[in-house]
Formats: C-alpha cells, sequence, structure tokens
C-alpha cells in the first residue's frame, strides 16, 4: 500500500537527517490526503501511516545503535500498537528493558526521543523495564490496555516475548478484574458528556458511542478470548453476522469521519466542532446548499453512534454474564410473553415480537408497570432489533398498538423509562414515521444542544421529573399547575410533536400541528383534545417569546396574549410545555430571570382571564397600589413620608407601573439618602424573587447613555437581560438594568465593586473613553445571522414605536444599536434583550426626542443604519 517514495528504509544513512525526514514526513500527509480525497479505504491508510512510521522508527534507532543492545525493544502500545494510525494521532511507543537500563543506553534512548520530537512527531513514550511494566500496569487500568496493545517494532524478541508472559491474565489483571474496570471506565467517560450520544458538537473518539465504546468490547474480548478484531468474536458467540457488519461499517463512518477531522484542522483533536464540521462534510463529499452539508453528515454521524451505544451495551450485558458470571437466577414471571432476570426484562419467545408486533408494546408497558425494571436483557434486546429491521408499516397503524401506545402515555410511569428505551432502541421511530425524519436531526445553532430527537426525548423527561413530589421546590409553580391540569397524556403528545416537524422546510409550528391532528384523530381522541394539543404545539414558542421578548408590563401585550391563550386550562398547559422545553434545550439556558418572567406572565394573564378580556385591568388602582405597598415599606425603614411624596412628585405615572413596590422603595430609600444629585447614583441589588441582579442608574440625563452603560457592561462580560429606561420630569435618569453572568448566575459579589466604579467613571466624564469590545469568538465565526429589524403593531394611543432587532451576537452589539439610537435621536423607553444561540432577539421600545412615535422616514432610517452597523460581515 505505501508507495516505495515513501519507504523510510529506502533512505541512505546518510540522508537519515532531521531536514530529510521532515520532507518525508510531509509528503507523507500530502499522500494521505490525496488518497483519502480519491475514496480510497480509511483501514488502508491507517494502516499505511502506521506501516510507515514502524519503518522510520526502525531506521532511526538503528541510526543511534540501540539494535546493538540484544535486551532492549521498542514496542508499539495503545492504537499504534493496533497498527491504527490517523494522520495526526499520538504514536505511542515503549521501550523495553530487560533489566533497568544502563545509564549508557538511557543517554542513547533519550538522544533517539529527542529526534523524534525535532522531527514534530506527536510521541508519548515511555521507558521501563520488565519489572516497570507490570507493576505500573498494574496500578493503572490505562497503562494496562497499552500493554495489551502491544506490537513489537523492532528489538529484542525475548524482551518483548517476556512482557507478553507477564501480561498473561493469571499474573496480570484478570478478565474478570478488568471487565469491571473497564466498564467503570466507561461509565465515567460517559459521565463527561452528560451521558449522552447527542450533544451538537461532539467527540469522535471518546462520546459515548464513539469509537472508545467499540474498542472496550474489543478490549475485553481480547483479554478474555483472545479474540483480536470484532470479526473474532462472531466465533465465540457474542455477535452474530449481521452484527458484525453493522459494527464495522458503524466503525469505518467514524474513521473517515476522524481522518477528515485530522487533515482538516491538522493537528490530533478528536472534537467534532461547529467550526469543524463543514470543513469535514466538504471532505466527505456532502454536497447542497446552506447547512444542508454538515446536517446529512451530522444525521449520519448521530444515528451510527446511536446504533454502537445500543450493540455496546447489549454487549456488555453478555459479558457480564460470561466473564463474572451474573447471569441471575431470580426470575419472575411477569405475563405469558414476560420474564423478569433480576432487573431486566427479558422475552420468552423471541420470535413473539415479530409474530404479534403490538408485543413490541407490551414490552414496554410491562416497564411502566413494573418499577423495579432497569433495563432491557440482552436477549430481549437481540429480538427486538431483529423485529424492528423486519417491519415493514408503522406500528401506529395497526389498532393494537394504538391501544397499548396510549395505555403507556396514560400510564403514570410511562413518560420515565419506557419512553427513555423505546427512544433509545429505536421503537418511537418504527412507531411514529415522522418521528423516525428527526432522528439525528442535526441543529446547526448555539441555542441548541442536542439533536431535535434528543431535546425532545428530554422534554418529556422533564415533564416527568418537574410533576414529582420530591422535585416540587424545583419549579413550584410547574408542579402546582401539572396536577392540576385535566389529561396529562395530552401535553406528553403536545410534547411529542412540538419539533416533530424541523428539517422539513416550512414553519415547524404549523406542519406539527397538522401532525398532531392526525395523531389525535388516530388515536381516539375527541375533538377538542385534538384541536387543543395541536394548538399547544402551534403556540409552543408563544409563551417565552411573549415572556422574554415583549413588554409584559403593557396592558395590550396582555391582553393580546391573554386573547391568545383563551383560558384558564389552555395557559396551564402552555406553561408546563414552556418550562419543560426551555430545560430542554441546553443545560445552561434556565435560570431564575426565565423563571420570575414566565411567572409574572402566568399570573397576570391569569388575573385577566378570570376578570374577562372585555374588563382591561385600571392601571390607575395598579399605580396606587404600587405606592401605597411602597410607603409601607419606606416607613418601617424610617423614611418620612412627605419628603417621599415630594421626590415621587417629580417621578412619572409610568415608573410606578413597570416597577415592583419592593422595587420602588429600593430605589426611593438611595435617592433619598444620596447626598449629591449632580453625582451619578450606581446602585446594585441581587433579588431573589426577580432572578438576576439589578443596576439601578439616577443620574442628570446625557447623550448615549444607554450605549454608554451597555458597553460597560459588555467590557465586564455582563449578559443584559432587561432594561427600564425611565426619565423624571426634571430631566433625570432612572434607569434599570438586569444582568447576569455568563452563566445564567446573579452577578458575582466580589466584582460589584468595580462594575460600579467603572459606571460612575463613565457617567461623570462626558468623553469618557468606551472599552474596546472583544473579539468575536470562534464558534461565533461560523454562523451568518443577517440583521433583520421588524417593526411590531401599536394600539390605542400608544406613543412608543415597539422593534424587534434579530442580529449576530457579537461582542459590543447592544452598545452598537444604543450608538445607532442615539445618531438618530431616538430615545429608549424600554427593551429587553434575548440570546438564542449565535443571535440576539431584541426588543425595544422608542419614540422620538419630543415623546412621539417614529415616522415612516424615522423608520426607515433606523432600520438602514442598524443593517450597516450590525452587518455580520464586517464581524467575520
Amino acid at each position: 500500500m505505501l508507495p516505495e517514495q515513501l519507504n523510510p528504509s529506502a533512505i541512505p544513512d546518510d540522508q537519515l537527517t532531521i531536514p530529510h525526514c521532515k520532507e518525508l514526513l510531509s509528503r507523507l500527509q500530502t499522500w494521505l490526503q490525496e488518497q483519502f480525497m480519491a475514496q480510497e479505504d480509511v483501514l488502508e491508510l491507517v494502516a499505511a501511516r502506521s506501516e510507515f512510521t514502524d519503518l522510520l522508527l526502525t531506521r532511526l534507532w538503528q541510526k543511534f545503535g540501540l539494535d546493538k543492545h540484544a535486551s532492549l525493544a521498542l514496542i508499539a502500545v495503545g492504537g499504534y500498537g493496533r497498527a491504527e494510525l490517523h494522520p495526526y494521532s499520538d504514536i505511542d511507543i515503549l521501550v523495553l528493558s530487560q533489566k533497568a537500563i544502563t545509564p549508557a543506553q538511557g543517554e542513547t534512548v533519550s538522544q533517539f526521543l529527542t529526534l523524534l520530537w525535532d522531527l514534530r512527531l506527536d510521541i508519548g513514550h515511555a521507558v521501563r523495564s520488565l519489572k516497570e511494566c507490570t507493576q505500573q500496569g498494574k496500578e493503572d487500568i490505562t497503562v494496562a490496555t497499552n500493554l495489551l496493545e502491544s506490537r513489537l517494532i523492532c528489538g529484542s524478541v525475548a524482551t518483548f516475548n517476556g512482557l507478553q508472559e507477564l501480561l498473561q491474565p493469571s499474573k496480570f489483571w484478570p478478565s474478570d478484574a478488568f471487565f469491571r474496570a473497564k466498564r467503570e471506565e466507561q461509565l465515567l467517560r460517559h459521565q463527561q458528556f452528560q451521558d449522552t450520544a447527542f450533544l451538537l458538537e461532539p467527540d469522535v473518539k471518546s462520546n459515548p458511542g464513539g469509537l472508545r465504546d467499540l474498542q472496550i468490547i474489543t478490549w475485553i474480548a481480547r483479554r478474555q478470548y483472545g479474540a483480536m478484531s470484532l470479526q473474532e468474536m462472531t466465533s465465540f458467540g457474542f455477535l452474530n453476522r449481521a452484527e458484525y457488519l453493522e459494527l464495522q461499517d458503524c466503525q469505518n463512518f467514524l474513521w473517515r469521519v476522524r481522518f477528515a477531522l485530522h487533515l482538516a484542522i491538522q493537528k490530533n483533536d478528536n472534537r467534532l466542532l461547529f467550526d469543524r464540521q463543514r470543513m469535514v462534510a466538504q471532505m466527505l463529499g456532502y454536497r447542497g446548499e446552506g447547512n444542508a452539508p454538515v446536517e446529512q453528515m451530522m444525521k449520519r454521524f448521530f444515528q451510527t453512534v446511536r446504533r454502537i451505544t445500543e450493540l455496546n451495551e447489549m454487549l456488555l450485558q453478555l459479558f457480564d454474564e460470561a466473564i463474572l458470571g451474573n447471569e441471575s437466577t431470580k426470575t419472575k414471571l411477569l405475563n405469558e410473553n414476560f420474564i423478569l432476570r433480576g432487573t431486566h426484562i427479558d422475552v420468552l419467545e423471541p420470535s413473539i415480537f415479530q409474530d404479534a408486533p403490538h408485543t413490541i408494546l407490551d414490552l414496554f408497558y410491562q416497564i411502566a408497570e413494573n418499577p423495579d425494571i432497569t433495563g432491557i436483557y440482552s436477549s430481549c434486546l437481540r429480538a427486538l432489533r431483529d423485529a424492528r429491521r423486519c417491519l415493514v408499516i408503522a406500528l401506529q397503524e395497526l389498532p393494537e398498538c394504538r391501544e397499548r401506545f396510549m395505555a403507556i402515555l396514560r400510564h403514570p410511569r410511562g413518560i420515565s423509562l419506557p419512553f427513555s428505551l423505546m427512544h433509545e432502541h429505536g421503537i418511537l421511530a418504527a412507531y411514529l414515521p415522522q418521528w423516525s425524519q428527526i432522528v439525528g436531526q442535526m441543529q446547526f445553532d448555539m441555542f441548541h444542544a442536542y439533536t431535535v430527537d434528543e431535546h425532545t426525548h428530554r422534554l418529556l423527561k422533564n415533564i416527568y421529573r418537574f410533576q414529582q413530589a420530591e422535585r416540587a421546590k424545583l419549579h413550584p409553580l410547574f408542579f402546582e399547575t401539572y396536577n392540576r391540569l385535566n389529561k396529562p397524556e395530552l401535553l406528553f403528545i403536545a410534547a411529542l410533536f412540538h419539533d416533530i416537524a424541523k428539517g422539513r422546510g416550512g414553519d415547524h409550528s404549523d406542519l406539527g400541528a397538522n401532525d398532531a391532528i392526525y395523531f389525535c384523530e388516530l388515536h381516539g381522541l375527541d375533538r377538542y383534545e385534538g384541536r387543543l394539543v395541536a394548538w399547544l404545539v402551534k403556540n409552543h414558542l408563544l409563551f417565552s417569546v411573549t415572556a422574554q421578548r415583549r413588554d409584559i408590563y403593557d396592558p395590550d401585550v396582555i391582553t393580546e396574549f391573554a386573547r391568545v391563550v383563551r383560558d384558564e386550562e389552555h395557559l396551564g398547559y402552555l406553561y408546563c410545555l414552556t418550562v419543560a422545553d426551555i430545560c430542554a434545550t441546553n443545560d445552561s439556558l434556565w435560570n431564575d430571570w426565565k423563571g420570575t418572567l414566565l411567572k409574572e406572565l402566568f399570573f397576570v394573564t391569569q388575573r385577566a382571564l378570570r376578570q374577562g378580556l372585555e374588563n382591561p385591568p385600571d392601571m390607575r388602582l395598579r399605580i396606587r397600589e404600587n405606592q401605597r405597598q411602597a410607603m409601607l415599606i419606606l416607613k418601617i425603614q424610617g423614611y418620612d413620608e412627605p419628603k417621599v411624596n415630594q421626590l415621587w412628585s417629580q417621578f412619572k405615572a409610568d415608573y410606578f407601573l413597570r416597577h415592583s413596590s419592593e422595587q420602588i422603595a429600593w430605589h426611593t430609600r438611595h435617592i433619598l439618602d444620596h447626598a449629591d444629585n449632580e453625582k451619578p447614583l450606581v446602585v446594585f441589588g441581587n433579588h431573589k424573587t426577580r432572578g438576576g441582579s439589578e443596576i439601578f442608574l439616577y443620574c442628570r440625563d446625557m447623550p448615549n447613555l444607554f450605549a454608554t452603560v451597555a458597553a460597560i457592561l459588555d467590557h465586564k462580560n455582563l449578559d443584559i437581560h432587561d432594561a427600564q429606561i425611565m426619565s423624571s420630569k426634571e430631566n433625570y435618569v432612572m434607569d434599570t438594568f438586569v444582568v447576569m453572568e455568563p452563566n445564567g448566575e446573579q452577578v458575582v459579589t466580589d466584582r460589584v465593586p468595580m462594575i460600579i466604579q467603572s459606571l460612575e467613571q463613565a457617567l461623570t466624564r462626558p468623553g469618557y473613553a468606551l472599552p474596546p469590545s472583544r473579539p468575536l469568538s470562534r464558534r461565533h465565526r461560523q454562523f451568518n445571522v443577517p440583521t433583520r429589524v421588524t417593526y411590531l403593531p401599536v394600539k390605542g394611543d400608544h406613543k412608543h414605536s415597539l422593534i424587534e432587532l434579530v442580529a449576530l451576537d457579537s461582542p459590543g452589539v447592544l452598545a452598537r444599536i444604543g450608538s445607532v439610537f442615539q445618531a438618530c435621536e431616538f430615545e429608549v423607553h424600554a427593551a429587553k434583550i434575548t440570546t438564542i444561540g449565535e443571535r440576539v432577539e431584541d426588543f425595544f421600545s422608542l419614540s422620538r426626542l419630543d415623546g412621539s412615535p417614529l415616522t415612516d422616514a424615522d423608520k426607515k432610517t433606523l432600520e438602514e443604519k442598524l443593517v450597516e452597523k450590525l452587518n455580520p460581515a464586517d464581524e467575520m
């Protein structure tokens, strides 16, 4: 396979120099890339690099005269020991001696290794005696695994054979201990990836379902049976022919992905990050417009790791029985078809799944019925896999299956372990044709952390977890609302379908609603139930969009939201779906601030529905009540009522409407205590009820104030989530910013003094030089988000213009938006700042300086300036 011109054996001794070897290594990498792009078998290519490395190291070993030392051996270990070297994989070697090496030998070996480093080879090396090898191998399972894959490159055969003798199971890591250690190692590794194979930036090697999960199978089989390959495992009865071919296909695909990844980034890194996925997809031959190549490749990737995960689980169960003798003797007959073996369910007659497909659903109903069941027994899993491949129609087309599916949905434990296993083992895809289309469906953005199907699976798990009494403190309003729902299964169905139409083109909410209607009719739900489910699917984003990107203190916003929601039943279902959906999107998305916003919207909508939409709330009553409650707080704190009223007389009515009584009292107290009104007041507070950290500013109005504050806070690496921009009758600004750390937590207390100091300096000096924006991150550079400005309709005598702005989330973006408002001479009255992955979707309430709404000419000018200022091309 290796061409003669790349064969290190052909190099004359006098040309075995560093420059010549570097040039040869460079030509090897070029040849590997050319062969790969020409669709050569990747198995041959990794073997070719290993062969080249063997030949080069042998020549260099001889160059230093190490072949003259009869007791020294150069041994390949780890992946190199398997003769598998991807373009930039580490080259792990062991210099082995029968006894401790002499100082002279040590000096020569050191020169040999130094030359390898000078050649820029990624060498992982160890220099040990036989005794040291076995000692360290017995203490460290990773060292032991590398030694078990050892292969002689050159040097003493006797020394190498001595190592092999010491590695026999009777002397070194018996099979049972080795199996336990490798299984524990896999569990710990999976935990590092949140126990899911479906993170959108996976690690090809270490991800659950990745190459490591394939290797652990062969390691265990080698230790127990001496099997050197997946194919050899078929002779021991662990794999049938079809399963072997399936694993081989999975390995070949992952090897091609890893090989392309190494070539693309020219280093040994196995993380398939966003900025690498497009390059790898192109190298693998995926074509299409936009993100289509990435989505096609990643869908294949996720489907591959799912298959590996399933077979890995089955084989580890079989090894557990064969190696540890853990075949359960404790059995319990569940019914005529199923038996409980220990804590795993098994089928009595494997062919029953193919003869009577509805028994597939019976299996999962039995899991719901029996809380002692923790998984599916290996023989049952194999039968399930065989039956799944033989299906010719979707299971939902069979009436018996529909009956059992609805029974699982309605079971108190149905969406817990049963649905997780149905998802994990492809039964949801076999049941719902639409589900099969989203299995492994990529979401190429920074907002979602998981594939579409895995996100939906986690949403269902959240619904089950959040309604448990022991978790009531986690989401108390969810717990209370869920347990008032008449038919929770309607929420489950809506969850199943809320994203099921993603990837088809068109509005996934509308398409999913149509799918949900058909499902409900097919499964015997009445018309009202079907329409409720479809409404939830169609409007599953409404609650979060309204709470996070609209002014929920505006009566018109609440009235319109309540009109769409219709009644408290719809409100309850939608709230539960929204909370579970947000928490399932990624692990850092939910925070107290979002929880506070959703709760506020829930309760204010509930009040509007109870008093009737034809009777809008009297804002004057709310203002007076807020003032009364705030005054009570201030009196308790010792403040004089006349002084408070004198200050409040300078405030506009809108201030008392948009702040709680606690906030009003907090602001008032600090303003009254502030000695110098000519000096800006900056007050910082962490309020648990608000879910974020609040910064209150009180000072004379000044040009570009909003942009200045945004720039300072961005420089301090704080995220702004909300802003209330107010001014008093005497032209003092009274601005409130809700900010959080990038991880969604309240601002660290130790950072507060410096933040306050920076804001005070900026507000004191009109010519204060703003800090430069941070550079665009690696991840953000992969996305192109066109700037889009939408003017929202306003009703009645609304004085302000409402805009929604979508743009790339780049450092300093909010400061630049503020500078555009300033240049156009527009006032900001309120802002909702929402970051959705790589883009911002912000809401602003604006007016001209005289308080009037923007004219059509103003709107056109503003849109042009924002697009010009925020064009993503400027950030690349």
